[in-house]
């Protein structure tokens, strides 16, 4: 069987930057050229895959949950939103947004959408979603 050593679920991983009040975050692993390392998105065009579990100082193991379509989960949300929008990481520019989602604006720019709304959302809720993996969209 080829399929040995993989992982199914929550994953541990070392935080590239302190984590710890970022717990239901999308984050992005990336590298220092030696290990894998989670950050918070610098874009929203980033590839965010992950959500924080449990996180973690800097330098410290953290435990991430790798997105998937077969299990939905609860993003922290900025703006509102109905059923079946489509969620894109919000704006990590302005500050407290990193690794938030937000439905797809009709401002030009690229976005990353990275999930369905299942349920109407208010501003600051932990809305549900089904992760969708659906690339980026440019609005021009």
């Amino acid at each position: 069987m080829s399929q040995s050593n993989v992982k199914f679920g929550p994953v541990p991983f070392n935080c590239g930057e302190d984590l710890t009040a970022a717990n239901d975050h999308l984050v992005v692993l990336f590298h220092n050229l030696v290990e894998p390392r989670m950050f918070l998105p610098d874009a929203q065009s980033d590839l965010a895959l992950y959500l924080v579990l449990e996180g973690a100082a800097a330098d410290k193991t953290g435990y991430f949950l790798p997105l998937s379509p077969a299990a939905n989960v609860r993003l922290h949300l900025v703006g509102t939103c109905f059923p079946g929008d489509k969620l894109v990481l919000a704006d990590p520019a302005v500050q407290g947004q990193a690794g938030k989602v937000t439905t797809l604006p009709g401002a030009a720019g690229t976005y990353r959408v990275v999930a369905i709304a299942e349920e109407k959302g208010v501003d600051g809720q932990l809305v549900l979603a089904r992760p969708a993996n659906l690339g980026t969209v440019t609005v021009s």
